[in-house]
């Protein structure tokens, strides 16, 4: 009887070892991957008004007043205020970031962007593109083939020349860790090397990354003032 007794403690006492092992590593998957998956849709959605004032604070007065804005609907971007200027505000969700980013499915993220004509043509495709195939119910990796297949047959545009984009909204908010980060330009530019544009270098104030999947590389250039003209805080590297 003592046995049965000390054999069922000893298996109790391994079962909640076991348990607690899996009960750890599960809490350690949680806390390197925070989204490990698409939230309910309505988390990612605003209210309309709210949505494009939001999209006209990525630039200036002077450039948003009379860009287009649109606003993520049920089934993707939709126009909401025709533009006469060529450029096109909106307001970006975490799935228009790199696949490895463990905030890629982050309700939260608000990324207000304002896009030249050139980037209105040649970057804002890939936004609504991706959006459209979220929205369908693809994964990750689903939207990222789709995406590559889009490249590879030229459904999809290189970078035109010139292509650029204002992210000067003190209201965004890019990631848990920076918020609304700091008010910078961004340059699109086919895959090219850092040291081109001198990026990336000791007391450089351009900034590199190298988007592969999207086949591009985007120049960032902090600036000193928010897009209501208010001053920032100088950026350090």
């Amino acid at each position: 009887m003592t046995f049965k007794i000390i054999r069922t403690i000893t298996f109790t006492t391994f079962a909640l070892v076991v348990m607690l092992g899996a009960w750890e590593q599960a809490q350690a998957a949680d806390a390197k991957t925070p989204y490990p998956s698409m939230a309910a849709i309505e988390q990612y959605l605003m209210e309309r008004n709210a949505e494009v004032a939001l999209a006209r604070s990525a630039a200036p007065e002077s450039i948003s007043r009379d860009a287009e804005v649109m606003v993520l609907g049920q089934h993707g971007y939709e126009t909401a205020v025709k533009g006469k200027n060529g450029f096109v505000c909106l307001v970006e969700r975490s799935w228009t970031t790199k696949s490895d980013d463990p905030e890629f499915w982050n309700p939260k993220l608000r990324g207000p962007i304002c896009f030249n004509p050139a980037a209105a043509r040649s970057y804002v495709p890939f936004t609504i593109k991706k959006t459209e195939l979220v929205l369908a119910g693809e994964s990750k990796a689903q939207m990222f083939e789709s995406i590559k297949s889009g490249l590879d047959k030229g459904e999809l545009p290189a970078p035109e020349p010139g292509a650029m984009c204002y992210m000067l909204s003190k209201q965004g908010y890019l990631n848990d860790h920076d918020g609304h980060w700091h008010p910078h330009l961004m340059f699109f530019v086919p895959r090219a090397e850092a040291a081109t544009w001198g990026a990336g270098l000791a007391g450089s104030p351009i900034l590199v990354t190298d988007d592969a999947e999207d086949r591009m590389t985007v120049f960032l250039i902090p600036v000193a003032k928010w897009s209501d003209g208010t001053d920032a805080p100088t950026y350090m590297h």
